[in-house]
């Protein structure tokens, strides 16, 4: 077996973190709420944060008892990475909501907590505060995924990832609906509440 190059010969689109839920009320059905947080480091929009906070999947807008909204600080990097990167995640495929979310200005996102056992995103913005929790991370795997097998189709996407038992989400103080429920990722047996660090996807 010829040994593998050192260096990669695509172009990096772009690199940072991604952790997700995506919660269903049964296991056997719909999503009920959709949560994609980034954190990018290096991108051709430059650098940023953006939450998609989806709590109804069908609808086209937000309603008085469902946001579907993003939370960023720099807004076109946040449709760049919907466009062409969450649109086409499997849970966010197809739904009518990506069509017209309202986008609201980030002022501060906050990691705390332990990866290895109960880690935190708190993402605040105008009169907005959001938590993701995940609870009982699982052991972290490293994922090397060939473009054929990718969201886009397009991209080498390389990742740590960890998936955990549990995940909730709130925004201002609200508990929103839904649970993780059982998945598999890449031939893994993981949960659809997980982190994504050190995730970059490279141009094929």
């Amino acid at each position: 077996m010829a040994p593998r190059p050192a260096i990669h010969s695509g172009t990096v689109d772009w690199s940072g973190e991604n952790p997700c839920m995506y919660l269903k009320e049964r296991d056997d059905g719909p999503f009920v709420t959709l949560a994609s947080f980034f954190r990018v480091v290096l991108s051709p929009k430059g650098r940023g944060h953006a939450l998609v906070l989806v709590e109804a999947p069908q609808a086209k807008a937000s309603r008085a008892d469902a946001l579907n909204v993003v939370i960023t600080d720099n807004e076109p990097l946040a449709r760049w990475l919907i466009a062409d990167y969450a649109s086409h995640f499997q849970a966010f495929k197809g739904a009518p909501a990506l069509s017209n979310l309202e986008y609201r200005r980030l002022t501060r996102a906050t990691a705390s907590g332990d990866p290895a056992s109960t880690y935190v995103e708190t993402v605040e913005g105008e009169s907005f505060e959001a938590r993701l929790s995940l609870e009982k991370v699982g052991t972290p795997f490293m994922a090397e995924v060939p473009p054929d097998k990718s969201a886009t189709g397009k991209h080498w996407m390389y990742s740590l990832l960890a998936s955990a038992e549990r995940g909730t989400i709130t925004a201002n103080g609200r508990r929103l609906k839904g649970h993780a429920v059982p998945r598999e990722m890449f031939g893994r047996a993981v949960t659809s509440a997980f982190l994504a660090f050190s995730e970059t996807w490279v141009r094929a």
